[in-house]
């Protein structure tokens, strides 16, 4: 049996965007083994109902139980706001979430009062950020916005990412927030940075903009400091629900490595 230094460190999201996390982790904890599924094709979670959220994230944690992981990450907006209380209870390892970190970090970076929150339509309606945002400075002035098209363009590949559909559909959703004058923008979905060109062309110079893979990855690094694995290199196994051959050449475009395989699985079976 594998002591826990030794085991993978679990993550998952609806598709692609987690990749953005799984970055990070891979740039923080270079030696750890990490198994990571993204169920593109059920994505978007976020146009999905709270119910339908919570049975596709069990099937996810499952899977990633199944491949004796040490701790899961929910790098997965929908999922952190719409399931993150009842995965927690019903599962004994660690689990980390992304709109904790992302909340924390825009409300530090609001020199002003004025955050701009952008999300799936089951992200801003739980007003999970919103909460949290209040919690670390009740001064605060908050606007929320779904942008629905976002996921899909980002899971299309990265011939879209800079595309003028991506430019339409940022001006569409953006302009409400560059009027409302934010001093802070907080991409509240793993996807979104895929996007953060057009969107940082979109909103200006004077808009600092957030995502949270950073901030999670520097707290699972602590949460795991004294129970690392001590391999100088850890191996990375990425798995999806959708067809390999697209999932392939945009994980090794996201994770900047062409050292990666993708497999399929069926997570339905979960």
């Amino acid at each position: 049996m594998k002591s826990n230094a030794h085991k993978p460190i679990g993550i998952f999201d609806s598709g692609l965007g987690g990749l953005t996390v799984l970055r990070e982790i891979m740039r923080l904890m270079p030696n750890e083994d990490i198994i990571y599924f993204g169920d593109s094709k059920r994505a978007p979670y976020g146009t999905k109902s709270k119910e339908t959220i919570t049975n596709f994230a069990f099937q996810d944690v499952s899977f990633l139980m199944e491949q004796g992981v040490k701790s899961i990450v929910v790098a997965c907006n929908t999922v952190s706001s719409n399931s993150i209380e009842e995965l927690r209870k019903s599962i004994s390892i660690p689990v980390f979430e992304v709109i904790g970190p992302g909340a924390r970090a825009g409300a530090s970076a609001a020199v002003g009062r004025k955050v701009a929150v952008i999300g799936t339509e089951a992200t801003i309606s739980s007003g999970a950020y919103k909460k949290k945002l209040l919690q670390e400075n009740p001064g605060l002035d908050i606007l929320q916005k779904s942008c629905p098209l976002f996921v899909p363009i980002a899971e299309e590949g990265s011939h879209m990412w800079n595309s003028e559909i991506a430019r339409l559909a940022a001006e569409m959703y953006l302009g409400e927030i560059r009027e409302y004058g934010a001093d802070v923008l907080i991409l509240g979905c793993t996807h979104y940075p895929l996007l953060k060109d057009v969107i940082s062309d979109v909103m200006g110079n004077d808009t600092v903009i957030v995502d949270s893979a950073k901030s999670v990855a520097a707290e699972l690094k602590k949460m795991h400091e004294g129970a690392r694995n001590h391999k100088s290199r850890g191996i990375v196994e990425i798995y999806t629900s959708d067809s390999r051959e697209k999932f392939l050449p945009l994980s090794r475009e996201i994770l900047e490595t062409e050292d990666i395989t993708v497999n399929s699985v069926d997570i339905e079976k979960f």
